[in-house]
C-alpha cells in the first residue's frame, strides 16, 4: 500500500506569525524534519493526581519539563498555572504549547464542556509557540463549546499563534454511535475540528471495529491503516497529531506510530505512554517514536 505523503507547513494555509512559529516547533526541536512528538501534561486537571500515583516523581512539573528538553521533544502542553509557575525555567528551549480550556472528570461527560480559563493574549506573554483548545464533539453542549472555539479562533489569528485542538468524541450520542474512539467518531471529529479552523487537531487513533450504531458507511470492514488514512483525509490541510491514549504496550504503540505515519501524520502526542514510566525507560521509548518518525520527513522539510 503506497502511503500517503505528510502534509507539512507550507500547504496549510497559514499566515506568516503562525507559519513561523509552526516551522519553530516543526525545524527547529525534535527531529527538525518537519515531524513532531508533543508531550502533554494536563492530566492533574483533566484526571486528578491518580495518574501520578505509581510514579510519583511526575507529580512535578519541572521534572516533566525537563524530560520533555532532555528527550529532545517538539513541545510540551500545560496548562496556565503550571506554565506561569514552572516553564519560565526553561522559556526558549523547549516550545510551549498553552492549554486554554480544561475540566475536572469529576462531572459526567453526558454534556461534556472544557471551560477556558487562559487567553491567547496569555500564551504570548508567556512566550509559547501555540495554544491548544479541547473540543468535544458531539456534545450537547456544542453550541457553547463552538462559540467559544470562534473566540479563540479569531484571537490566535489576530496574534498569530497556531491553533491546535484536541478534538475528542463525546456525550451520550457518541456512546450510542461506537462509542469515543470509533472509527465513526474519530473521522467526525477530524473533519469538524478542521472545517472549524484548527490549524493541528489531535485524534484518538481510531478503532474500525466499533460499528455499534454507527453509520452504514462505517459498517463495513476496514483495516486500521484504513481507517488512520480516512481519518488524516478527513483532516485535510490541518495537520494531524495521533494521541497515544492510555498507556498500553510498546509494540502496540509503535505500531500505531508506524500506522499513523503512513497515513500522512504529522506526528504524535504522547503523554502517560511516556512519563508513566521510570526516567530511562522514558527516554528509550521515545527514541524508538523518534526511529520511527525520521523515515517521515514532511513536506516542505530540507530533503524532503
Amino acid at each position: 500500500m503506497k502511503r500517503q505523503p505528510g502534509k507539512g507547513i507550507n500547504g496549510a494555509g497559514l499566515g506568516p506569525g503562525k507559519k513561523t512559529r509552526l516551522n519553530r516547533i516543526l525545524h527547529q526541536h525534535g527531529l527538525r524534519n518537519g515531524t513532531a512528538i508533543f508531550l502533554p501534561y494536563d492530566h492533574g486537571l483533566e484526571h486528578g493526581p491518580r495518574d501520578f500515583f505509581d510514579n510519583p516523581v511526575v507529580s512535578d512539573p519541572a521534572y516533566i519539563i525537563r524530560l520533555a528538553l532532555e528527550g529532545g521533544f517538539n513541545g510540551i502542553a500545560i496548562q496556565i498555572g503550571l506554565a506561569e509557575k514552572f516553564y519560565w525555567d526553561y522559556a526558549g528551549e523547549v516550545p510551549l504549547i498553552l492549554k486554554l480550556n480544561g475540566k475536572t472528570d469529576i462531572p459526567s461527560d453526558a454534556e461534556a464542556l472544557s471551560p477556558l480559563h487562559a487567553s491567547v493574549a496569555d500564551a504570548v506573554r508567556l512566550g509559547a509557540d501555540a495554544v491548544g483548545y479541547t473540543l468535544y464533539v458531539g456534545s450537547p453542549a456544542q453550541e457553547t463549546d463552538f462559540r467559544q472555539l470562534r473566540q479563540v479562533r479569531e484571537d490566535a489569528q489576530r496574534f498569530g499563534m497556531p491553533l491546535i485542538v484536541w478534538a475528542y468524541p463525546r456525550g451520550a450520542a457518541i456512546e450510542a454511535k461506537g462509542g469515543r474512539d470509533s472509527f465513526y467518531a474519530v473521522d467526525y471529529a477530524a473533519r469538524t475540528a478542521s472545517e472549524l479552523g484548527a490549524d493541528m487537531v489531535k485524534v484518538n487513533f481510531p478503532h474500525p471495529e466499533k460499528v455499534s450504531g454507527v453509520k452504514d458507511a462505517y459498517q463495513h470492514e476496514f483495516s486500521p491503516q484504513q481507517a488512520i488514512n480516512a481519518v488524516v483525509r478527513s483532516a485535510n490541510r490541518t495537520l494531524v497529531l495521533v494521541s497515544g491514549g492510555e498507556k498500553a504496550g510498546d509494540e502496540a504503540m509503535l505500531e500505531k506510530t508506524r500506522q499513523s505515519m503512513e497515513a500522512g501524520a504529522t506526528g504524535l502526542i504522547f503523554g502517560r505512554n511516556v512519563w508513566q514510566r521510570e526516567h530511562d525507560e522514558s527516554i528509550r521509548f521515545v527514541a524508538r517514536l523518534q526511529e520511527i518518525l525520521s523515515k517521515y520527513p514532511q513536506a516542505g522539510a530540507p530533503g524532503a
